[in-house]
């Protein structure tokens, strides 16, 4: 930590952020390769079928996968997870700390409503636009539909097949389903945590509990508004054929599944994105305190 502590801030934010993703990253694996799933319903779950449609729910697909792949088969598509979240956790947080540096405010200065909402957009935009091709890459691992060897093969076979778009395909879902979570969550975060007396903070057992606590409410309201984005992001990013924008994507799930399709998926996305930021922002806290960020 001592030898952390003599870097730059930019540098100390972007590695305290990685280092804080890499846990919730590997811990919540499952639940974003289920919640992958059930936005996919084609694939070989376990389902029942209501009014001519299939219904998979979450815990037949864990015990489908489990049943199939055994219990590892829950972390399937685990390095391109950490190939994308762990940078794009770094890059988010170390987004975030210049441009709170840019816009002025000092280490200890709260940041206002509007402000956090601005700054979690751009932060999240730009580690989003940076990790678009690993982000194509997890979801097809994780949906069953493509069997890749690695991740450079991965990554050489979109490009011969598809090029550059393919690569990039579900840019705009995912900018809509990332920046506007990051922008809501940091608001949520930030001033759920300002409304807790300044005394609360002041045991690190007690604070760690508060900022874990005021993850948990920022990561369910804004996983909820979010939720739509991030199916749509699914179809185009597993069918870039079928789905070229995100309005057939839409038109789609709409026609399918009524307004319900656009919140599947949302209870093991809701866990994990809430648990997982609650988790990454607990652990970023503290490690910035004791790297002397703030």
């Amino acid at each position: 930590m001592d030898i952390v502590a003599n870097y730059h801030p930019v540098l100390k934010a972007f590695l305290a952020g990685s280092f804080s993703g890499t846990f919730s990253t590997i811990l919540f694996q499952p639940l974003d390769l289920v919640k992958t799933r059930l936005q996919n319903p084609s694939q070989n779950v376990f389902t029942a079928t209501v009014n001519g449609r299939i219904q998979p729910g979450m815990i037949n697909i864990f015990t489908n996968i489990i049943r199939q792949e055994h219990v590892i088969g829950l972390w399937r598509g685990m390095v391109p997870s950490v190939a994308r979240c762990v940078p794009g956790v770094g890059l988010y947080f170390s987004s975030l700390h210049w441009l709170k540096v840019k816009i002025g405010k000092t280490r200890n200065q709260d940041l206002g409503a509007m402000e956090a909402v601005a700054l979690g957009v751009v932060a999240r935009t730009m580690s989003g636009v940076a990790l678009i091709p690993i982000t194509v890459i997890k979801t097809r691992y994780e949906s069953g539909v493509y069997k890749y060897n690695s991740l450079g093969g991965a990554l050489k076979s979109i490009y011969r097949a598809e090029g550059i778009r393919g690569l990039s395909c579900g840019l705009g879902p995912t900018l809509a389903r990332d920046a506007p979570f990051s922008g809501l969550y940091l608001m949520f975060y930030t001033q759920t945590k300002q409304a807790v007396p300044k005394e609360w903070m002041q045991s690190p057992s007690a604070a760690s509990v508060i900022h874990f606590s005021c993850g948990i409410i920022a990561g369910i309201a804004a996983s909820l508004a979010t939720n739509p984005a991030d199916v749509l992001k699914t179809k185009m990013q597993l069918y870039p054929d079928k789905f070229p924008n995100a309005f057939s994507a839409a038109l789609y799930v709409h026609q399918n599944y009524g307004i319900k399709g656009y919140f599947k998926g949302a209870v093991p996305r809701m866990l994990r994105r809430t648990l997982m930021a609650a988790m990454a922002w607990t652990v970023f806290e503290e490690i910035t305190r004791s790297i002397g960020l703030k």
